[in-house]
């Protein structure tokens, strides 16, 4: 497989590192968050307005996607960057984790994992082979391997008995990916998935078993489920300590700016999350001076802007008592507002853990930060 990513540093006191990962849509600096468009939409927030913020990459899912709007239609579309005209790099989930949390509704076997539409009701079926297939159509930067997301708390045996089922189809979608290759004319990668629920030893096995088969770069899943913040960093630093230094490493789902940082501490470069703008459409801020919670009475007659170290339009041009206002009156513009904010907060974040690392006081910044985020919550 290919090596796009580049180390730049490595901080001196913890496992933050700063690098470079190269896609024929551009370098994603990172460390960096990801914000995510589930169905080719950061939701309220347009595509030039997103790269307005800074996102240099963003995510896609292949399960809502095949059902809605289908791969037929991305494909007569040329792809889904051409499809939502994003001219930046794209991720896309393999849909395994929305697949897996319709658990009354979908049954599971070695070949793949039959399951109901939430739209319909209709069925269908996803194995790894059909699911690199519709993200070839897709066309995304990076494509994601089919894995079981084993729910929080699961037995021992259940999660080893998914973790080798999920080796299986790590392997069957890395072979399907090289015997047919891209779709479009920019290059693809194909990452792996790291598993094995709470289980040390297990995620252990299972990353020794993804560097068997190789990837072009490896994910961290089935953390953020439910477990203690302490036990997902714990996992999280046994998996950085076990993942190749001169490849991506990206943990999915993940999260809060607390989880951001304490993770990036622990050597992860790639973020995601749904957070930024479903905690803005109840009304929840993420600002460098702590949340808010902008239904609040006392921000009615605030004029103090939303955050002014936030380079972003929607940060530093409009009140607190404004976006209250939009956001009590349910108008659209204020879930809007506050979804830029929120995305522009997270890729603030990413960046300046980023400069603070090739600066050599990343520790000391992420503690000053963190006392005062928390702080002045």
């Amino acid at each position: 497989m290919s090596k796009r990513f580049t180390l730049e540093k490595a901080d001196s006191n913890s496992s933050a590192r700063a690098g470079v990962l190269k896609t024929d849509h551009g370098e994603i600096k990172t460390p960096v968050f990801m914000p995510v468009g589930t169905q080719a939409t950061v939701k309220t927030i347009e595509q030039r307005t997103l790269a307005d913020l800074g996102a240099r990459i963003i995510l896609g899912n292949t399960y809502h996607l095949y059902l809605r709007p289908g791969d037929d239609v991305i494909k007569y579309f040329d792809g889904l960057h051409k499809f939502m005209n994003w001219g930046g790099a794209l991720l896309t989930d393999s849909g395994g984790y929305q697949v897996f949390s319709l658990k009354d509704i979908r049954k599971i076997n070695e070949n793949g994992v039959e399951f109901k539409s939430h739209i319909d009701g209709s069925s269908h079926f996803f194995t790894p082979q059909s699911v690199i297939e519709s993200q070839r159509i897709l066309g995304s930067d990076i494509m994601m391997v089919l894995d079981e997301c084993v729910p929080y708390p699961s037995e021992k045996k259940y999660t080893a008995d998914s973790l080798k089922l999920s080796l299986k189809w790590a392997k069957e979608c890395k072979d399907y990916w090289l015997a047919h290759g891209q779709m479009w004319e920019h290059s693809q990668m194909l990452f792996g998935i790291g598993q094995g629920g709470m289980f040390a030893d297990l995620r252990r096995e299972y990353i020794e078993g993804m560097l068997d088969i190789g990837f072009d770069g490896y994910a961290i899943g089935g953390l953020s489920v439910g477990e203690p913040h302490e036990k997902m960093y714990e996992l999280t630093e046994l998996s950085t300590e076990l993942l190749p230094k001169d490849q991506a490493r990206y943990l999915m789902g993940v999260g809060t700016p607390e989880n951001i940082l304490e993770c990036i501490e622990r050597g992860i470069d790639m973020f995601d999350c749904v957070m930024p703008t479903r905690n803005a459409r109840n009304g929840q801020l993420f600002t460098t001076r702590g949340k808010i919670n902008i239904r609040n009475k006392k921000y009615k007659f605030s004029k103090e802007v939303i955050d002014e170290n936030i380079d972003s339009y929607a940060s530093k041009n409009f009140s607190l008592g404004y976006l209250r206002h939009l956001i009590m009156s349910k108008e659209t513009l204020g879930i809007s507002l506050a979804s830029q904010h929120n995305v522009a907060f997270f890729l603030w974040l990413a960046r300046t853990a980023r400069q603070k690392i090739l600066s050599g006081d990343f520790i000391k910044w992420k503690k000053d930060f963190l006392d005062n985020y928390n702080n002045s919550s």
